[in-house]
């Protein structure tokens, strides 16, 4: 009766811990991402905006670089800039490592100039990692389902697009992204 009691508040507290979900569906497919809002509060607030206001909608997986990352949100279809929010602060040192499946902000060289644009780790990119290389890429979350429709956006033939290398031929786009309950 005990272990019985132990496992079900095993059960329990892991249900708790769990964080917000998302759903994107793509012209490849469907994927969810659960978010970690104890350890990335200020990352999931940033993105769960670009979520909730609709604006992840129509934009695309714009550079996808096979057994490293597939890299989206930023750009529409033609590849034009989308607006943003202002920067989120780096929560990189958050003790999230880029392991495959995760997903991280992307970022330009100021460690604090992420807004819209993420990335799905195809394998283990520990070299992204605060403790590798700091200021690190923040991981703050991970993809629970259809990390299959991820790993084929790397088997898709990329090109450049004026000064964007690694964008896929056939635009890998959005169509729908849900806060699922």
């Amino acid at each position: 009766m005990l272990k019985v009691a132990i496992a079900s508040l095993a059960l329990l507290s892991s249900l708790a811990m769990a964080g917000p979900k998302v759903e994107f569906e793509t012209n490849l497919g469907s994927f969810t991402v659960e978010l970690n809002q104890e350890k990335a509060p200020l990352t999931v607030a940033n993105f769960l905006k670009y979520v909730k206001d609709g604006s992840y909608v129509g934009s695309q997986f714009h550079r996808v670089i096979p057994n490293f990352m597939a890299q989206g949100g930023g750009f529409d279809k033609n590849m034009k800039s989308l607006p943003t929010y202002s920067p989120v602060r780096n929560e990189a040192s958050n003790g999230l490592k880029n392991n495959t499946a995760t997903i991280a902000m992307a970022r330009t060289n100021n460690p604090h100039s992420a807004t819209r644009q993420f990335f799905i780790n195809f394998v283990d990119n520990s070299f992204l990692d605060y403790d590798q290389r700091p200021p690190g890429y923040a991981v703050f979350g991970k993809v629970t389902q259809g990390f299959d429709v991820i790993q084929g956006m790397g088997k898709k033939p990329t090109h450049s697009v004026g000064r964007y290398r690694d964008v896929p031929v056939e635009p890998i786009i959005i169509t729908k992204a849900t806060l699922l309950k």
